[in-house]
């Protein structure tokens, strides 16, 4: 078995190598028109990203902001492609920790608009998503609710998770343009690479119909 595990990642290393073999020799046959034919394309790119990045700006986005009223938040579903929004109560320890988070993503994906609403001024807008544990984050997508976050059960079920783990978590939704490994979560990999044998698992919330006080919202 090892035998045959080495030899498919010999072949699988020896495709790799001729690929990249290749696509330098064929870097190298190009002529001075050619190369300058991809500078240009890879101009006129960043060009557009660039203007892209301007108008996101101008929507508001690379912010983390707060909603005044429901009907923001669907002016703004109609403007942005991409929006998070949290759901939040004052009273709940667990929503300061995602807005720290949140601030951080904000500023890091410009293509995403990052926002935040008070359940208690949204009564008709909490009612209609069927919000009831607090946090609660909506993921909209071409103004349609593509899913919910809720809770802290899919960022490892602990209150200190790292923002990557967010990212990643928002990633996976294709809310965010996460540049690391979708296949594993960010602090799976840290835990299994750092934690010591003996060391006590982080302390971990209860679950979605169970959690404390501050985490049920009742209209």
């Amino acid at each position: 078995m090892e035998s045959l595990i080495e030899q498919q990642l010999l072949q699988a290393a020896q495709v790799v190598e001729q690929q990249v073999d290749a696509e330098i020799n064929r870097l190298e046959s190009m002529d001075e028109d050619e190369l300058e034919k991809i500078r240009e394309r890879r101009v006129q790119a960043m060009k557009k990203a660039q203007v892209q990045k301007q108008e996101w700006i101008s929507k508001g986005h690379g912010m983390y902001s707060e909603l005044s009223s429901e009907k923001e938040f669907f002016d703004i579903c109609k403007e942005s492609k991409h929006v998070v929004c949290h759901f939040y109560k004052n009273s709940s320890f667990r929503c300061k920790i995602l807005d720290s988070h949140l601030s951080t993503l904000a500023q890091q994906h410009c293509e995403t608009k990052f926002i935040k609403l008070d359940v208690e001024k949204a009564p008709f807008l909490t009612e209609r998503l069927g919000i009831r544990i607090i946090p609660t984050m909506a993921m909209v997508k071409d103004s349609k609710t593509q899913g919910y976050i809720v809770g802290f059960t899919d960022l490892g079920n602990c209150d200190d998770f790292s923002t990557e783990m967010l990212e990643w978590r928002l990633g996976c939704s294709e809310m965010v343009r996460y540049k690391g490994d979708l296949a594993t979560p960010p602090d799976n990999r840290k835990a299994s690479s750092s934690r010591p044998l003996t060391e006590k698992p982080k302390k971990t919330i209860r679950g979605r119909e169970e959690d404390s006080e501050d985490s049920d919202y009742e209209s």
